[in-house]
């Protein structure tokens, strides 16, 4: 009879026949090292996604629907232009880039229009 050994620490496994781990602990160690790459991964895009929409809203004076600002304070303030969660064309054409409810539209001489969704 084989003896199966545990999938994280390489230890012999006693107990029931379909158990993978010798423990709790190496089961969890098991899963944490199977799903922190991809986890990590959308922890950092989200936080990069919800400092993009942090810096939108700032750059709305309050009581303001929208606002105009640079691309340079923009990026001054940390904004990463490769992260939005959506686009939305108006029937124009022109397009805006939307970190969750606040969006931006690209103007002439790097100035971009700041804008709060109607959906919010």
């Amino acid at each position: 009879m084989e003896r199966k050994l545990c999938l994280n620490c390489g230890e012999p496994i006693q107990g029931r026949i379909d158990k993978k781990f010798c423990d709790d602990q190496c089961r969890n160690t098991y899963n944490y090292q199977q799903y922190a790459a991809s986890t990590n991964l959308i922890r950092r895009v989200n936080h990069s996604l919800k400092k993009n929409r942090n810096i939108l809203e700032a750059m709305i004076p309050e009581g303001e629907e929208m606002g105009k600002t640079t691309k340079e304070r923009l990026l001054e303030a940390g904004f990463q232009f490769k992260y939005q969660t959506h686009t939305y064309e108006t029937k124009k054409g022109s397009i805006y880039h939307f970190c969750y409810d606040y969006g931006y539209l690209p103007l002439d001489g790097d100035w971009f229009l700041v804008v709060k969704g109607k959906d919010a």
